[in-house]
């Protein structure tokens, strides 16, 4: 992607607006599609699963719940990382990637004394090279839920 600017300035120093071309927006520069699958647990509001666009999928946090929004391991941080992690394996998996090609994760958890159980279901479910990650205490989440997970990932590219 090249992204161009024009260097000419005006009088006071300050760039003049360029109104010979359309305003910037991601639709010109790549193409946006929204990623469902029935495999893992639906959008609860005005959002989608995961958005792949150019090279990339944006998979949007993911909670512990089924593929029936119905809560998956209530107190239990080892089980509520697997689930999150495997709705998060479907999501890819539907949009042409894959955990493998998670290149950024973000952990959100309740509790940072939950890390060590969810550290445990993560470094087994990730292979090295493991991907780049930040892991951050927050307030709460809904309904005895303990974490949500987030992640951008490569998207593989199809010949046809």
């Amino acid at each position: 992607m090249t992204c161009t600017r024009s260097v000419a300035r005006s009088v006071d120093g300050r760039h003049p607006p360029n109104n010979d071309r359309p305003p910037f927006t991601t639709s010109r520069i790549m193409a946006r599609k929204s990623v469902l699958t029935s495999q893992a647990a639906p959008p609860a509001g005005a959002y989608s699963q995961a958005v792949s666009a150019g090279d990339f999928v944006f998979v949007s946090g993911q909670l512990p719940l089924d593929p029936n929004g119905a809560l998956v391991g209530a107190g239990d941080i080892k089980a509520q990382t697997r689930i999150v992690l495997h709705n998060m394996a479907a999501i890819l998996r539907e949009a042409g990637s894959s955990l493998d090609d998670v290149v950024k994760t973000t952990v959100f958890l309740t509790s940072l004394d939950d890390f060590p159980g969810m550290n445990e279901i993560y470094a087994a479910t990730f292979a090295p090279p493991y991907p780049a990650r930040s892991t951050v205490e927050i307030g709460r989440l809904p309904h005895g839920m303990l974490l949500e997970i987030e992640c951008i990932a490569t998207a593989q590219r199809k010949t046809t």
